[in-house]
């Protein structure tokens, strides 16, 4: 049985029979069946559809936020914010389905002209970061362009995932179009990754499992887009806001607990402002509220598991350069304080490994030239950000940095309307905004005939 937690009291939430690789198949064959009517619904009908999923989870958003926060130990607020992002994201791209649009191209003796074909059935394998919110990024454009999905949460966080399936089938969905499976990466995941019917796979995870998943689909050269891990670097020059950067530093790495691929857990300091640097962040990261998730002022909470928060307190031994501690609360709870280590060289362990916790890296460098050279002197290349008044260096420096999100004088990451990904080893393809629906379509190319005889 699969033993559903509360992360920040360790009550059990639910019991549930974990799926095998025989309900994966079963999952396939159901989104197969429904796949042809799916696809030959009018794009302003599937549109129409897409709407109404969209109006029943804004209708359901508390219930979902409440559900999210319990299993994933996040608090209210960001729950509810995430809840939020989920009815825009299915907003957006109901738009999509007039939108997908082929072109026609000149050529002698014809015309020629393309479509975007939907792809079939579509494995989606999400991580316990982010459930419900990460979901959404890949079923909405799956389903705008087409496509019936097979989801498989992650085990640690399968409520909310199983919630949107009621939701999706009572809001009018039909019937196989969406389909939720439980159970564990190494059987029902690998299944889907090998599925001969699985048309493509869209993974949300760690860089080693993606790698895993990159190899197991060329068995059937599958499809495949990956957002993976990152080591992002919070760039910081002397002739920044320093008090606006410094206020902003620390939930950019322990936002969900640094449980989030996006983390700015490398901040890069030039020298000469490193110590005032030090001295405004401080105060910032100890005065981060830590503790109950159903109290609206908190702003960070749990770990995940027990098991995570052992591999999280790894990156901090005994002798770890520890500068700033944060507060967090003792007793029953997979908690862990935010913490900063400084200073630190760029090869140390904390600034290479996804940590995927609430501890930061501090690391000085002496000029521009040496902040790009340490910002890209990672395999990963998700995100990051640059605090710089200089507007010409902040062009140059996000030209020059190898990352596929990046802020000026600001640590998000992500809106629904623009694309996500990244560089190197941090994944493949594009999320969100009008970039997702290539991912999900295939280009067809006619030819007609014209000329005479």
């Amino acid at each position: 049985m699969l033993n559903i937690l509360n992360p920040a009291n360790e009550k059990l939430l639910e019991r549930l029979e974990p799926a095998t690789e025989s309900d994966a198949d079963a999952a396939v064959a159901r989104a197969k069946a429904a796949f042809p009517k799916w696809r030959a619904v009018e794009p302003v009908e599937r549109s129409r559809m897409l709407r109404r999923l969209a109006g029943a989870l804004e209708s359901e958003r508390e219930h979902l936020a409440q559900l999210e926060s319990a299993n994933t130990g996040k608090p209210i607020s960001d729950a509810r914010g995430e809840m939020g992002m989920v009815v825009e994201t299915f907003h957006y791209y109901a738009g999509m389905p007039e939108r997908l649009l082929g072109e026609t191209i000149p050529v002698a003796g014809g015309v020629d002209f393309t479509f975007r074909e939907p792809l079939g059935v579509v494995g989606l394998i999400v991580p316990w970061n982010f459930p419900l919110q990460i979901a959404s990024w890949k079923m909405a454009p799956a389903l705008a362009a087409g496509n019936t999905v097979v989801l498989k949460p992650a085990e640690l966080t399968p409520l909310t995932a199983l919630e949107f399936e009621r939701i999706a089938l009572e809001s009018g969905i039909p019937e196989g179009v969406v389909n939720v499976v439980v159970g564990p990466g190494s059987e029902v995941g690998r299944r889907l990754v090998e599925h001969p019917e699985v048309a493509k796979i869209a993974f949300t995870g760690s860089t080693e499992v993606g790698r895993g998943i990159m190899a197991a689909a060329a068995g059937t050269v599958k499809r495949v887009t990956l957002e993976l891990g990152g080591k992002s670097a919070n760039v910081i020059f002397a002739d920044a806001d320093l008090e606006r950067a410094a206020a902003s530093a620390p939930l950019a790495v322990f936002g969900n607990a640094g449980q989030d691929c996006c983390a700015r857990s490398r901040i890069l300091v030039e020298r000469s402002a490193y110590d005032e640097f030090l001295s405004l962040l401080e105060p910032a990261v100890k005065s981060l509220r830590v503790g109950d998730p159903q109290d609206e002022s908190t702003q960070m909470g749990p770990l995940i598991s027990a098991e995570h928060r052992e591999k999280v307190a790894s990156f901090v031994p005994e002798d770890a350069p520890v500068a700033i501690r944060g507060e967090a609360p003792r007793g029953k709870g997979f908690w862990f304080p935010p913490t900063v280590l400084a200073p630190v060289d760029n090869e140390d362990r904390a600034a290479r490994e996804e940590i995927f916790g609430p501890v930061a890296a501090v690391i000085p460098f002496e000029d521009e030239a040496e902040a790009v050279r340490l910002a890209n002197d990672t395999i990963y290349g998700l995100s990051g950000s640059i605090w710089t008044e200089n507007g010409a260096r902040a062009l140059r420096v996000a030209r020059a940095v190898e990352t596929g999100v990046l802020s000026i004088n600001s640590n998000t990451s992500v809106r629904v309307a623009t694309p996500f990904g990244g560089f190197k080893q941090s994944g493949l393809g594009r999320e969100l905004g009008p970039h997702a629906l290539e991912h999900y379509t295939e280009v067809k190319n006619v030819y007609y005939a014209t000329e005479e005889g």
